[in-house]
C-alpha cells in the first residue's frame, strides 16, 4: 500500500519543481528583455523600437512599460505565467531596467 503513495507524491514534487523552472526562465526573460529596451531607448531608439526589441526577448504573455525621466531611460517587463491547466494557478514576473541615457540623445 506505501508504494501506491509514492508514484503521486513523486509527480507532485516533480510538477512543483517544473514549475519553479519555468516562473526562473520567465522571470530571467523579463529582465533580459527590460535591459534590452533600456539600453535601446539609452541610444536614441524610438519607443516602438525598444518596445519591439524587449518584446522580442519576452515571454510571449509580456507588457513592456517605457519611462524617459531626468536623463533615464527604465523599461518595465511584466509576463503572467500559468502554472498548470486553463484554471490553474499563474504567477506574474517582471524584469525593470534603467540606462543613463547616452550622450547628445
Amino acid at each position: 500500500m506505501e508504494t501506491a503513495v509514492v508514484l503521486p507524491s513523486l509527480l507532485l514534487v516533480l510538477a512543483v519543481l517544473l514549475g519553479a523552472v519555468t516562473v526562473a526562465a520567465a522571470q530571467l526573460a523579463c529582465a533580459d528583455a527590460a535591459r534590452l529596451g533600456a539600453r535601446a531607448l539609452a541610444r536614441g531608439e524610438t519607443d516602438q523600437r525598444a518596445r519591439e526589441l524587449a518584446l522580442s526577448a519576452a515571454p510571449d504573455t509580456a507588457e513592456v512599460r517605457l519611462v524617459h525621466e531626468a536623463g533615464t531611460a527604465r523599461v518595465t517587463v511584466r509576463a503572467e505565467l500559468s502554472l498548470g491547466p486553463a484554471a490553474g494557478p499563474s504567477v506574474e514576473v517582471a524584469g525593470t531596467a534603467a540606462v543613463p541615457l547616452e550622450p547628445g540623445v
